[in-house]
């Protein structure tokens, strides 16, 4: 089930993700410009109704078609996503991320259908009005049908959320999210659900909560310095750097590997995001735009005027809470350093039988690497530090023929020799490119496989 979530939750992110630097932009304008911003301008805020209600829905559902079928699945799934955005009265952003795969997987099943059929010299001419007539009856579709469904379920989705902001219960969200987060479903559940609600809230009110509910640093944090103060062997040791990656950096997949050594942890991430939306809740907190990465610096950039004393009490409190909890929790049910130890090694287990190889198989390929690829849930955050760290390490070591890129874990490319990516995406990273060795890891600053790697590359 959670493979099931995870592929859901993966490709409602996937389209939100590549698309974030818009939404920042936009932010940024919002927050310039608008009559209560930093510095207002009518003619420059004019800007701002038209990129939330066009231009994002439909950068989403060009990505989305494009996910589907490349460059012709995106158009298609822009054209959709017109009739969608076109049917509602407001920012269709669920709406264009069903516009766009379906868009992308009509034209590509007629592709499919008519491959080898058309005749020599007609292609160009079936091809773009294949496209142009699939996409006018799919953008007509959506404006008569899916348009006011999909209005009908943005509507009773926020108004669920708005009875949880009236009854003042959004805080128990945290129950479910802080859960999901360490099972990688953070980047779904934040561009996936919190993204398109904050923006509808934002253009309303001029910040939202929801932009803050999984993107708040400061749960993260405290139980980092908690395994700073109390931890013990190398998880101590490397909670120092995670912390100050994961605040000041922004990648929260840092301290995930630290919740599954310890599971009872969670109890702490549970009660520090409550804590921080529920301060957020009572003073008023909110960001203009998603805050991506869930950095400190991204946060208070992304700030409105007016909100900076609420958002950094509410960052505080939920570190605050849950530091006092991991610490009582580790001193209660902590593990030691074998544990940590002993889940590496039962993570390498995993994976050899999985792929039903011996653990150590992929060094045995050491000659013919030429591509690294080091994965993570979106692409952009954990696999990029991973990446950047390995690559370094290669480089020390005097190769030069070998590249180290990151990737998505949905889009790990075939030429790849060696797939590296936490030990919770193995079983999808070794989906994506079954021919590919497969290194799973647990720890993104000190995982002893980076220097099994190197050396056995220098054998």
């Amino acid at each position: 089930m959670k493979q099931a979530v995870q592929k859901v939750g993966r490709s409602l992110s996937a389209m939100v993700m590549p698309n974030l630097g818009a939404f920042i932009a936009w932010g940024l304008i919002t927050a310039l410009f608008i009559p209560t911003g930093w510095i207002p301008n009518e003619r420059l805020g004019s800007m701002v109704d038209p990129m939330l209600k066009y231009l994002l829905p439909l950068l989403i559902g060009y990505t989305g078609g494009s996910m589907v079928y490349k460059v012709r699945g995106g158009v298609v799934g822009a054209i959709a996503a017109i009739g969608v955005i076109m049917g509602a009265s407001i920012p269709m952003f669920l709406g264009a991320m069903a516009a766009g795969p379906l868009g992308g997987w009509c034209i590509k099943k007629f592709d499919e259908a008519i491959e080898g059929k058309v005749p020599a010299g007609f292609e160009m001419l079936v091809n773009n009005f294949s496209a142009g007539i699939i996409g006018a009856i799919l953008s007509v579709l959506f404006y008569l049908v899916i348009g006011p469904l999909a209005e009908g379920a943005t509507n009773a989705l926020g108004g669920g959320v708005k009875w949880l902001v009236d009854h003042k219960m959004l805080p128990f969200a945290s129950i479910l999210v802080e859960p999901a987060k360490v099972l990688f479903l953070n980047n779904a559940i934040n561009h996936g659900v919190f993204t398109p609600l904050g923006a509808q809230q934002s253009q309303e009110v001029g910040r939202s909560i929801y932009y803050m509910i999984e993107s708040n640093p400061g749960p993260g944090l405290g139980l980092l310095l908690a395994y700073c103060l109390i931890g013990k062997g190398s998880a101590k040791s490397s909670a120092p750097g995670a912390a100050i990656i994961h605040f000041l950096g922004g990648i929260h997949e840092i301290y995930f590997p630290y919740v599954l050594m310890n599971p009872v942890l969670i109890l702490a991430m549970m009660g520090g995001g409550f804590t921080g939306v529920l301060v957020l809740s009572l003073l008023g907190g909110g960001l203009i735009a998603p805050a991506s990465p869930g950095s400190i610096f991204a946060e208070l950039m992304m700030t409105p005027k007016g909100a900076h004393i609420a958002n950094i009490l509410g960052i505080l409190a939920g570190g605050g809470v849950t530091f006092l909890l991991s610490t009582v929790l580790l001193k209660a049910f902590g593990k030691d350093d074998a544990d940590l130890e002993a889940a590496k090694a039962k993570t390498k287990a995993n994976k050899a039988e999985a792929k039903g190889t011996p653990a150590a198989a992929w060094e045995n390929t050491a000659g013919s690497v030429k591509k690294i690829i080091f994965a993570c849930d979106a692409g952009m955050g954990s696999s990029a530090m991973g990446a950047t760290k390995l690559r370094k390490k290669i480089q020390a070591a005097g190769f030069t023929g070998i590249t180290v890129e990151h990737s998505p874990v949905s889009e790990i490319p075939a030429d790849a020799d060696i797939i590296i990516c936490h030990r919770e995406l193995g079983e999808r990273a070794g989906n994506a490119n079954p021919k590919a060795r497969l290194v799973t890891i647990t720890d993104f600053l000190n995982a002893p496989e980076y220097e099994a790697l190197v050396k056995s590359l220098k054998k």
